[in-house]
């Protein structure tokens, strides 16, 4: 029989703290699934000057952490979903995305939304492969 899977909470201050009742991201069964990310500088908590294409690369230097705290990392995402406050804004978060996923890019889904937490401009989620670790 197979053990029960185990969920594993992770954290790092290289991120901004969770702004709610939510882990940055929860691991199980060799998958990552990440809260949303926004913007945040994580020394400020504030959200980074210089408009949206300065927002989502900050967003994926976020997520970026977070993953490795989970033992996985962009290059190991499977799916992602981007949240944007104004679609007009696609081609340029969509530049920056494509500097952080310059082959094999995870599937993803976009989404118009009419407003972000902080009034930030977009929300990246990520779900990933976890790499396992001795004793996994």
């Amino acid at each position: 029989m197979t053990p029960p899977q185990q969920k594993l909470v992770a954290h790092t201050d290289k991120a901004p703290k969770a702004i709610g009742p939510y882990s940055q991201a929860v691991s199980s069964g060799g998958f990552v699934y990440t809260a949303g990310q926004i913007g945040l500088d994580p020394s400020t908590t504030e959200l980074v000057e210089g408009g949206i294409q300065a927002e989502t690369r900050q967003v994926l230097t976020n997520l970026s952490h977070v993953l490795h705290a989970c033992g996985s990392s962009l290059s190991l995402a499977l799916k992602t979903t981007v949240y944007l406050s104004d679609m007009q804004e696609f081609g340029p978060m969509n530049s920056v995305y494509a500097e952080f996923f310059p082959s094999e890019p995870p599937a993803r889904s976009t989404v118009g939304v009419s407003s972000l937490p902080k009034g930030a401009r977009v929300e990246i989620e990520v779900i990933a492969v976890r790499q396992p670790v001795r004793g996994d």
